[in-house]
């Protein structure tokens, strides 16, 4: 006989804004799948900084309260909604980062999402890695790829480099050929970001970092630049960008403003752009080539999603607690 599915089950919502202690797990009636929804039984959680961002209040979207957080779990399909392929059920698979974050999460022991946002991984994967692959690998592959057209030879700056989307930047540009030169605040994690594939470590903080992308490629400058702090590190970036170069700002981790690099723009004819993932979720096509690209990468094994710590679901509290410490290298995740 079928498992009886329980009545009840544990989701991670929060009342107000603020802190990571406002994150508390909810005791909610097992949610049904809409027209065009699945629900997922979650097995893994991978965190993200825009849902941190999300948590503060400072995102593109905001929370509506009380709100669910989310965008990246893995697990198995185990009821869909009106409209929706039966052929989906039992299926293990992750969810994409395509929908709006003020209407979906993913924290807990269920998931519901939209049919859309869902994709079966390779079975070499466990359901930690399964949880680490899209929002790095899209994301990366959108600004690189996509509207950067990274080619063999092209030095392209990855600006802290160790959070997952840097570690899929920097395998991204392997696998095309291209030299990437990593950024990290201190040495501490110079060491192993040369052990993940990337070719140059700069140390901002210790080091100039204009200059030191000036000795590396000889004078010309990245092409392409990778940016998701902002603030006045666009400055030095700009600095050490090549004529007609693009920065890609994908994020705001800066406390403070953003100043406009002008004298540099100017004079280099800059293109500095702003971009998110979605701008590739939702153009079909797009879509459907980046999904192919980055499952034939896992497929043979030029990509690897790199785990560097799990906590259980009890202590998502200690998992935001441990990502604002900037300590990781690679995905947090969380684990049900």
């Amino acid at each position: 006989m079928p498992t009886e599915v329980p009545a009840t089950v544990k989701i991670v919502r929060f009342h107000k804004t603020g802190g990571p202690e406002v994150l508390q797990l909810d005791e909610l009636p097992l949610p049904e799948p809409a027209a065009g929804e699945v629900r997922l039984r979650v097995k893994a959680i991978g965190l993200n900084r825009a849902e941190v961002m999300f948590r503060l209040g400072r995102y593109l979207a905001q929370p509506k309260l009380p709100s669910k957080l989310g965008y990246e779990a893995s697990g198995i399909v185990e009821a869909v909604g009106p409209g929706v392929d039966a052929a989906w059920l039992g299926k293990t698979v992750s969810t994409i980062p395509a929908f709006p974050a003020d209407q979906y999460g993913v924290y807990g022991e269920v998931a519901i999402v939209p049919v859309g946002a869902i994709a079966e991984y390779p079975d070499s994967l466990s359901y930690q890695q399964g949880t680490s692959i899209w929002m790095q690998y899209l994301t990366a592959y959108g600004a690189l790829i996509h509207q950067g057209h990274l080619t063999k030879g092209d030095y392209v700056l990855i600006a802290a480099a160790s959070s997952s989307v840097g570690i899929a930047a920097i395998d991204i540009a392997k696998a095309e050929g291209a030299i990437s030169i990593a950024t990290t605040r201190t040495s501490r994690k110079k060491a192993e970001l040369l052990a993940l594939g990337a070719d140059h470590v700069i140390a901002t903080e210790e080091e100039d970092l204009a200059a030191r992308v000036g000795e590396i490629t000889s004078g010309k400058g990245t092409r392409i630049a990778f940016d998701p702090v902002g603030g006045k590190g666009l400055e030095a970036i700009a600095a050490a960008a090549a004529p007609n170069g693009i920065i890609f700002e994908y994020g705001a981790l800066a406390a403070g403003p953003t100043p406009y690099p002008l004298f540099a723009a100017l004079g280099k004819h800059l293109t500095i752009k702003g971009y998110t993932l979605f701008e590739v979720v939702a153009d079909p096509a797009a879509f459907a080539t980046a999904k192919q690209y980055v499952i034939g990468h896992l497929a043979s094994g030029a990509f690897r999603p790199r785990i560097d710590r799990t906590f259980p679901l009890a202590q998502i509290v200690d998992a935001h607690r441990y990502m604002e410490s900037n300590a990781q290298i690679g995905k947090i995740v969380v684990t049900v």
